[in-house]
């Protein structure tokens, strides 16, 4: 049986979908155990993980090895007895989907996932859809979003999923990449998928009542390959996005502006809450860091639960 090596598109659970080419696919198992330093993980193999495959006379698939990941993107599962769950592996770009209404995305919900992307190295995007429906104050508030992301660096984008000019803008940035959308459930991502390739024909589903949370139609992670050779990873709704596997410490490290400031503070282990003389908490005074942000990184370093920072 000779080996050929591939990428995971599309993961049930119990059934992995390698791509071995462009026109090749093949439905495998996973047999054996793989942990990463230690995390507990409903699934040890994610969309976007680069694994090799034995194919044995019958046709049947199974991977044999899994190639080292360059980052993943991890989230709390839903099932009690595990700590987390791997969504994708390998990615280019994270967008994250975010809308300012039906339904509205917390500042701290955005604050934790551009926290754990930077954890795990994963470059992100934002896009701010359904713009064609927003009021004058939902504008105002969008747009002063936007200059608090932009100013730190996070490129972000004003679209509408329904419009074709703003598809083709995020289609152009995905060309040659792979790319995962995440974001609350109802903020449009399967449409927008949907919309940059009508044939994938994602399910999408109505926000209730028009403004308030969505529903899940995505239940498992899955890549879809473009015309121009970009890849997109579909994921499932995420509620809430934890970072509990970092320890305290080090939650700043992950707030980039407050990072970069940190090196000013008169003690080289300011925690940016209490401490004379820190350069981060004058920053807020006068403006320079967003007073939004750093509520949110408070709050995180505030919180109760234990994080285990395990590394990569």
């Amino acid at each position: 049986m000779d080996l050929k090596e591939g990428v995971i598109i599309k993961s049930t659970g119990s059934w992995y979908k390698v791509r071995l080419g462009k026109d090749e696919s093949l439905d495998c198992k996973f047999k054996g155990k793989y942990k990463i330093k230690g995390i507990r993980s409903t699934n040890p193999l994610a969309v976007g993980d680069k694994v090799k495959v034995r194919v044995d006379d019958d046709g049947v698939g199974l991977i044999s090895e899994i190639l080292d990941r360059k980052n993943y993107i991890i989230r709390r599962s839903s099932n009690l007895s595990k700590e987390t769950q791997i969504i994708a592996a390998n990615v280019d770009i994270a967008f994250l989907i975010i809308t300012i209404a039906y339904p509205n995305t917390h500042s701290g919900f955005i604050d934790r996932f551009l926290a754990s992307a930077e954890a795990y190295r994963i470059p992100v995007q934002i896009i701010f859809n359904k713009v064609d429906l927003y009021n004058e104050d939902q504008t105002i508030k969008k747009n002063e979003w936007i200059d608090i992301y932009e100013k730190i660096g996070y490129p972000c984008h004003n679209i509408s999923a329904l419009n074709s000019d703003d598809v083709m803008t995020i289609a152009n940035i995905i060309e040659g990449k792979i790319c995962v959308f995440a974001g609350n459930s109802g903020v449009g991502k399967s449409t927008l998928v949907n919309s940059i390739d009508p044939s994938f024909k994602l399910k999408t589903a109505e926000i209730s009542a028009y403004h308030s949370k969505g529903k899940h139609t995505t239940t498992f992670a899955e890549m879809y390959e473009l015309d121009n050779g970009g890849f997109i990873i579909d994921t499932p709704g995420i509620k809430g996005f934890g970072v509990f596997d970092m320890y305290k410490e080090e939650i700043s490290h992950f707030f980039i502006e407050i990072f970069r400031l940190s090196e000013a503070c008169q003690y080289n282990n300011c925690t940016h809450t209490h401490e004379p003389k820190c350069a981060v908490k004058s920053a807020v005074e006068s403006g320079q860091i967003s007073e939004q942000r750093y509520f949110n990184y408070i709050k995180l370093i505030e919180d109760d639960h234990e994080k285990h920072r395990t590394g990569y």
